[in-house]
């Protein structure tokens, strides 16, 4: 009996879904997305949280300079890059709309002057890496027969002049190919991620787990006649998808698969980078000849560098949780009255049921006085529009990939926050349509199919004016 009602209501949903595009064909076509916005903060350097002390600025400052940094193989101010990698730097994959962001309009992978060939490298492009869409990197969803998901990098440092000679390593063959702008109709056993921003991650990793635990409570049971579930990616008191080192709530990566920022960028260092670091010591390319003869682990405390006493015992990598920390949220543009109204349809029809507007943040330090919290991190409204739930997001989005108990089908629900600034959207940048991408939440299995046939029965000016209300955020 419940496998059968479970086949009427999907049957029900799916039959809607398709009246309800039938009937707002009118519509859907009027709507647009303005693309991109370009408002007075927009530009200009990154902006630090408000209120930081002068020594947080200070950290904040030396990491954003080190976010920034190009790295090499040998004989450069940033050895070890590789073997593997997607990139040299922090800065070339988050630079939307300025550092600490996403992927930037133009692909910094691409070009002579392009990362792919960096040192003199002849190495040939990945079919999905093109020049007018997104860094990705790519995953495997099984390797020799079995679960895999992890990170295969595109470039090795074969041919640099930066390298032995002696060092031949192949790049992997990611054939056969599809669509290079979408990421789409080629090989199925490649899923692609891009870039998720950093602005304001402080503030979400200062927001205790009560808070996100509450919020998820909050409402259940509207949230289930919307057909919204969702949970957070833990184990704990009986709720799945957390930290499997302490029971804490995961919120970091597109499946809230890391704990901290710490561990965002020390992962991100080694994997997408190629740099050994003191929470990933190992390199995962141990081919001796192309080290570029540097010891393990490549990243460590730097005693006699760096730029002032506060700073420069810091390894890199904390640099970098450092800047990610103390990084402005996006400051949205300023209402008007159709982004006014667009708010109050984001809430009518449901969206706002996984992308909660406003969280807030609990007592938190940055580096400095453990016995004094930060005030620009502390009892702070983050509006960063997620719940930090992972959900079921349908057929359509899956990827096929667990990591923890985020499951195939299941993503965290991506803060909206500077969406206005963004170029690429979903989890594999396969449009830079915000039409497209909201449509995209719809299909078997998604918990989203309610909230979007809501959207798809609105007039043309009300979807215009919730579409402006995006990008005004």
């Amino acid at each position: 009996m419940r496998l059968h009602d479970a086949a009427v209501r999907v049957i029900f949903t799916v039959l809607l879904l398709g009246l309800s595009a039938l009937g707002s064909t009118a519509a859907r076509a009027q709507a647009v997305d303005p693309g991109v916005r370009q408002a007075a903060t927009d530009n200009g350097p990154p902006p630090p949280l408000p209120g930081l002390t002068s020594d947080e600025l200070a950290f904040f400052q030396d990491g954003a300079a080190r976010f920034a940094s190009v790295h090499t193989v040998s004989n450069g101010d940033n050895n070890g890059l590789g073997p593997r990698f997607n990139s040299n730097s922090c800065g070339s994959c988050h630079l939307q709309p300025f550092l600490g962001g996403t992927s930037p309009a133009a692909n910094p992978l691409t070009g002579p002057n392009g990362v792919a060939a960096a040192a003199g490298s002849t190495q040939s492009l990945p079919w999905f890496i093109v020049p007018n869409g997104p860094v990705r990197e790519a995953r495997f969803v099984v390797s020799n027969g079995v679960p895999d998901g992890g990170v295969h990098n595109l470039f090795v440092v074969t041919g640099r002049s930066d390298v032995s000679s002696s060092c031949n390593i192949a790049p992997l063959d990611f054939s056969p190919a599809g669509d290079g702008l979408t990421g789409r109709f080629g090989n199925r056993n490649i899923v692609f991620r891009i870039p998720t921003p950093v602005l304001g991650a402080g503030l979400i990793e200062a927001i205790p787990d009560s808070a996100i635990l509450a919020n998820s409570r909050a409402n259940a049971d509207v949230k289930h006649q919307w057909g919204v579930f969702g949970h957070p990616n833990a184990h704990l008191g009986g709720n799945v998808n957390r930290s499997a080192n302490d029971g804490t709530i995961t919120r970091f990566g597109w499946k809230a698969q890391n704990k901290s920022l710490l561990l965002f960028a020390g992962e991100a260092y080694n994997v997408e980078i190629g740099i050994s670091n003191l929470l990933f010591p190992q390199e995962r390319d141990e081919t001796p000849a192309c080290q570029g003869g540097n010891p393990t682990p490549n990243d460590t405390a730097a005693f006699a560098a760096g730029t002032t006493p506060t700073t420069q015992v810091l390894s890199d990598m904390e640099a970098f949780a450092d800047f990610m920390r103390m990084l402005g949220p996006p400051i949205p543009a300023p209402p008007t009255p159709s982004t006014q109204h667009g708010s109050a349809l984001f809430t009518r029809v449901g969206c706002a049921l996984c992308h909660t507007p406003t969280l807030t943040t609990g007592s938190a330090i940055t580096n400095g006085n453990e016995g004094t919290p930060s005030a620009a991190l502390s009892y702070q409204q983050a509006s960063l529009f997620s719940d930090l739930l992972v959900h079921h997001m349908g057929s359509g989005l899956a990827d096929g990939i667990t990591q923890g108990a985020a499951g195939p089908d299941e993503f965290r629900t991506a803060p909206l926050w500077g969406v206005g600034q963004r170029v690429f959207f979903l989890h594999d940048g396969r449009t830079s349509d915000l039409l497209q991408a909201i449509r995209f939440h719809a299909s078997a299995g998604s918990e989203a199919n309610q909230v979007i046939q809501g959207f798809l029965q609105l007039g043309a000016q009300d979807q215009q004016d919730l579409i402006n209300f995006l990008r005004s955020l």
